[in-house]
């Protein structure tokens, strides 16, 4: 079984308002990326909220996702990462970790890196699109699961990442908006704009 973990707990400094809860469609962010977890072959989905732990909980409360609170959320998304970690089903044998402000997510990305990993491509599987590697990015908890839950502040996973390269199996990607993040007002409206491409009735 493979479990997805919706990564929702930042504090969006440069933002300057919780980026998870920014409305796109009428849903907020976070809503976006849950429900495409929730359709895709992920076996279980978790939400790991911190900063505005309750309207996150209440933007998702409509999806079949567990909510998973971390109170250490300012020590950094490392903090994030393990709490999603330790509330993983025991039968779950990999991961894949998203994050909260990229809605253009979609399930069959998400089942692309699930089909790539089950056949034996690798214990690291992500996307790539144009030379750039974005997320989300699946981990065999296998292989992984001490290496993550030892990590520290905010450069999250990251640094497995990097420090393994042979281990990394890419999955092309055509179109890398999918893995397009909100950090700026300005990527925020790049985003609202590639969203009503993509979907021109607004749905």
């Amino acid at each position: 079984m493979i479990a997805a973990v919706v990564l929702a707990a930042g504090g969006s400094r440069r933002m300057g308002r919780p980026k998870q809860l920014l409305p796109l469609a009428g849903r907020p962010l976070v809503w976006h990326v849950a429900a495409a977890a929730c359709r895709s072959v992920a076996g279980e989905v978790l939400v790991v909220t911190g900063a505005e732990q309750t309207a996150v909980k209440a933007a998702v409360a409509c999806l079949p996702a567990k909510v998973i609170p971390n109170q250490s959320w300012r020590e950094g998304q490392a903090s994030s990462l393990k709490a999603g970690l330790n509330a993983v089903s025991p039968s779950a044998r990999a991961v894949i970790f998203l994050l909260a402000d990229q809605p253009l997510v979609t399930p069959e990305l998400i089942d692309s890196l699930a089909a790539a990993w089950r056949a034996g491509g690798g214990s690291i599987v992500a996307p790539v699109a144009g030379g750039r590697r974005g997320n989300p990015v699946l981990f065999d908890l296998g292989r992984w699961l001490q290496p993550l839950t030892a990590l520290a502040g905010d450069a999250g996973a990251r640094t497995v990442i990097a420090a393994n390269p042979d281990q990394l199996t890419a999955v092309p990607v055509v179109d890398e908006a999918m893995f397009f993040d909100v950090d700026t007002p300005d990527q925020y409206e790049e985003i609202k704009r590639l969203y009503k491409a993509i979907h021109p009735g607004g749905h």
